[in-house]
C-alpha cells in the first residue's frame, strides 16, 4: 500500500494540505479524492491508498486548512464553507488544479471522487464544468445552491446511494434526477435498499449515529461500480 505524501497549494490567504497517494509506474489517470465533513480521515486515506493500487494517482483534497477536532466541531467549518457556492467551488477547483499541476498528471484524465460532504463535492466539481472523465460520489449530499445548466456538465456521473440515508431523501433524489436531466448530463444512479448514510465506511457503526452505517454489499458493490466505469471510460 502506498505511503500518502503531504502537497501544499492555497485558496486565496488559505494554505491547505492535500495527501497524494502515487501508483507504481505511470498513472492511468489523476482522480482528486473529496473527503468527508470532518475532512481527512483514515477511511478516505485508506480509499486514496487504494487507487493508487490500481494505478491511479490520488490526491485527498483538504476542506479546510486546519485541524478537525471532532466530529462535532466539522459542522460549523462546513457550514463555514459552503455559506458561498462560489466559494465552495472555489475550494474544490484548487484542489483540481493542485492535481492537475503534478508531473505525472499532466496530460492525464483526471476524475473526482467524494464521500458525504465529499460526494457532494465532487457532483459540485461536475456542475462547475471542470474537465473530468467522471465524477462519483458515495452516500454524497446532492443538493446545491447552483443547479447545473444545459451543456454544464462534462464528466460521466456515478451516485452510489443509501435508499435509506435520511440526509438524503427520496424528494432530494427526484430534484437531482430531474437537475441532471435537464442539464442534459450522463449520469448512473445506484441505490441501495435499507443501507444508510456512511455506508462505505466500516467505522460507521461504531458512532451510534441512527443515520449512519457500514453496509458490506453497498461498499464492495459500490467500488466495483466505479472500478468498471473507469475501466470503460479509459480503455
Amino acid at each position: 500500500m502506498s505511503q500518502l505524501e503531504a502537497l501544499a497549494y492555497r485558496h486565496g490567504d488559505v494554505e491547505l494540505t492535500g495527501w497524494l497517494a502515487r501508483p507504481q509506474g505511470v498513472p492511468r489517470a489523476a482522480i482528486l479524492v473529496l473527503p468527508t465533513i470532518a475532512n481527512v480521515t483514515p477511511a478516505v486515506e485508506r480509499r486514496a491508498a487504494m487507487l493508487a493500487d490500481l494505478g491511479y494517482l490520488a490526491l485527498i483534497a483538504d476542506f479546510y486548512g486546519e485541524p478537525v477536532a471532532d466530529f462535532a466541531a466539522s459542522g460549523p467549518l462546513a457550514q463555514k464553507l459552503r455559506a458561498d457556492v462560489a466559494h465552495y467551488r472555489g475550494r474544490i477547483g484548487v484542489a483540481l488544479d493542485a492535481l492537475r499541476s503534478l508531473p505525472e498528471a499532466v496530460g492525464s484524465p483526471v476524475a473526482a471522487i467524494g464521500y458525504c460532504m465529499g460526494g457532494q463535492a465532487a457532483l459540485e466539481a461536475a456542475r462547475d464544468g471542470h474537465d473530468l472523465f467522471a465524477a462519483v460520489s458515495f452516500h454524497g449530499i446532492l443538493t446545491t445552491d447552483r443547479p447545473a445548466e444545459p451543456g454544464q456538465i462534462h464528466a460521466r456521473l456515478l451516485v452510489c446511494h443509501g435508499d435509506a440515508d435520511p440526509l438524503v431523501p427520496r424528494e432530494q433524489v427526484l430534484r437531482f434526477w430531474e437537475e441532471m436531466d435537464a442539464a442534459g448530463a450522463d449520469w448512473h444512479f445506484h441505490a441501495y435498499s435499507g443501507v444508510k448514510h456512511g455506508f462505505t465506511d466500516p467505522g460507521s457503526d461504531a458512532r451510534g449515529v441512527p443515520a449512519i452505517g457500514y453496509d458490506t454489499s453497498a461498499d464492495r458493490q459500490s467500488w466495483a461500480a466505479m472500478r468498471s466505469l473507469f475501466d470503460e471510460i479509459l480503455a
